[in-house]
């Protein structure tokens, strides 16, 4: 099973031949600045398309406090994102609570773990919308 690092390279290498189809589901890359280091952070995550956008969830598992990669995007919202061999930049944002009403559902049925990280935390997972730049 691919994970991590290992998931990145292989994707990439693959352009998501291996790494898009992930445990019944399907992800895709995306890449953010980090806030502090300034360098680029590649992180696999699940994702639906919406529309011409795709939509991700900041889970972490549940936990306390929101993913690096979020915390990243937060900072700085062009990312970079690879779905199977199409790469191109977007703009991250936090969908708004309608927006996130509609989606959580769908995300949900793909990882149904979701809901259950939701009654881990008090913290509001947030579902981010990845609008691709022209």
């Amino acid at each position: 099973m691919l994970y991590g690092k290992e998931h990145v390279q292989r994707y990439q290498e693959t352009d998501g031949a291996e790494g898009h189809d992930w445990q019944g589901t399907t992800v895709l890359l995306l890449t953010t600045t980090g806030r502090k280091s300034g360098q680029e952070r590649t992180t696999p995550l699940i994702y639906r398309p919406d529309g011409d956008a795709y939509v991700v969830v900041a889970s972490n598992g549940g936990d306390r406090d929101h993913p690096l990669w979020y915390k990243n995007l937060l900072e700085n919202p062009e990312v970079g994102v690879q779905v199977k061999g199409d790469r191109f930049r977007a703009r991250a944002r936090t969908a708004d609570q309608a927006e996130k009403t509609r989606l959580w559902p769908t995300m949900a049925a793909t990882w149904p773990d979701y809901d259950e990280y939701q009654t881990k935390t008090d913290r509001d997972i947030p579902v981010v919308i990845l609008d691709r730049l022209s």
